[in-house]
């Protein structure tokens, strides 16, 4: 696709085709539900206290003027079409949502004195509908807004301020109830992961990994809040964890490699404890599913493995002329094998974006290390599953060192390591190096 020809006229043609479907669709489900016998409510005891602000009006009605103007800021036909798949997409979903489980808004708004506010609730209550709740479309196009505007370099911040002031309003105008807001946030972040934003590119790889985390954080939102209504108080303890995979798709958003482990691979006990949902899931990840127990040799002397424990060096005597490479950032090092090897923490994010930088580094530090090596020294790279980590690294060492075509440093690799994954983006970035 020719990304210097996106005209005006396109942004028009994008604008009008979700402008007509969505009227279609919003109209037409508030006017079925509108004509039920009865149409429930969902809420949750705490929503009462959740205040009505007036004002806020202002903020939730602006919601239209970035439906209007969100398509006139994409730059390259693919942001423009990725942009249309995902508001088309939700719209409909959100539709089907609307029809198959129809919720009416139960809170009784209080009376509106000041005419400026007042005369727009008398708008909002004739033109909007207190049906078309769950998942609340101001929600989900907030999110789908941002996604285009945290590219601009002017107005960012006071765009994203403004974002989140609309997710607020839907509250606090008394619009929407909280279960809207939630389920509004998962539909926003599964468009995110059915229609990427430049899918083969490895630099957007954090932000399609960290939507998954987002995902599934607010999915453990919305079970904790379901089972803390029908079951018992005990399980907001989910939010804990909701919290961290958010945090955490966060991380990975801003490729923050040292997120858990510092420098010299050690995490915090403070990190220990908050994380601990996270790595406990990579840890039962690695007792049961990783590949690569046993290090392979990939060139004299030099090995890859997943994460090793203690039995699974019996072949090396671990001392200073033993070099491991932990490219592992979720759990640390065994720290016997820390303390007798001559160990180095060089954290990679799991299936997310390898820097350019920090990797020729580490290629050209393994093979000064290589050169050098005592006649009893070994090099092991390791990461913590023993899939793709080591095996990237293990093939630019192998290149670096034997002096072969990249194409060939990976059918090596694929030959010697059966269990090596190298996606399209990971080959990719290969060829970058």
């Amino acid at each position: 696709m020719d990304e210097k020809r996106l005209k005006f006229k396109h942004k028009i043609y994008a604008l009008l085709l979700c402008s007509v479907v969505f009227m279609i669709v919003y109209n037409y489900t508030a006017w079925y539900v509108s004509r039920l016998e009865k149409v429930p409510s969902f809420v949750f005891d705490f929503e009462k206290y959740i205040p009505f602000l007036p004002w806020t009006i202002i903020p939730y009605m602006t919601s239209g003027l970035f439906f209007c103007s969100v398509f006139f800021f994409c730059n390259t036909k693919e942001q423009l079409k990725v942009l249309t798949q995902r508001m088309l997409f939700v719209t409909v979903v959100a539709g089907i949502c609307f029809l198959l489980f129809p919720l009416k808004f139960s809170l009784q708004r209080p009376e509106v004195n000041n005419s400026i506010f007042g005369y727009s609730f008398q708008f909002l209550t004739t033109f909007d509908s207190p049906f078309n709740q769950a998942p609340s479309l101001h929600i989900v196009y907030a999110f789908i807004f941002w996604s285009v505007f945290r590219n601009l370099k002017k107005w960012r911040i006071f765009l994203m301020i403004w974002l989140v002031a609309i997710g607020i309003s839907t509250l606090t105008t008394y619009q929407h109830h909280l279960i809207d807001i939630i389920s509004g946030t998962i539909l926003a972040h599964i468009s995110f992961i059915i229609f990427p934003y430049q899918k083969n590119n490895f630099l957007y790889r954090n932000f399609q990994v960290a939507n998954f985390y987002f995902l599934l954080g607010w999915i453990i939102v919305s079970v904790s809040l379901l089972l803390y209504k029908f079951s018992h108080a005990y399980w907001l303890i989910f939010l804990w964890m909701a919290l961290v995979m958010i945090i955490v798709g966060y991380q990975y958003q801003k490729n923050n490699i040292h997120f858990l482990k510092d420098n010299n691979g050690n995490i915090s006990f403070f990190k220990k404890i908050f994380y601990f949902p996270y790595s406990l899931i990579y840890w039962i990840f690695w007792k049961f599913l990783r590949k690569n127990k046993r290090p392979l040799e990939i060139v004299d002397n030099i090995y890859i493995s997943s994460k090793p424990d203690k039995k699974d060096l019996q072949d090396f005597e671990i001392n200073k002329n033993i070099f491991i490479y932990d490219l592992s950032s979720e759990i640390e090092e065994n720290s016997e094998i820390k303390e007798k090897s001559t160990y180095y923490s060089v954290p990679f994010l799991d299936i997310g974006m390898l820097d350019i930088h920090q990797t020729k580094k580490l290629v050209l530090k393994i093979t000064e290390n290589y050169h050098q090596l005592p006649k009893d020294g070994k090099i092991l790279i390791h990461c913590t599953m023993g899939y793709t980590r080591s095996s990237v690294i293990g093939i630019l060492v192998m290149k670096n060192i034997l002096s072969l075509p990249l194409d060939q440093a990976i059918t090596n690799m694929k030959v010697l390591n059966k269990n090596a994954i190298i996606h399209s983006y990971i080959y990719d970035f290969l060829k970058k190096i």
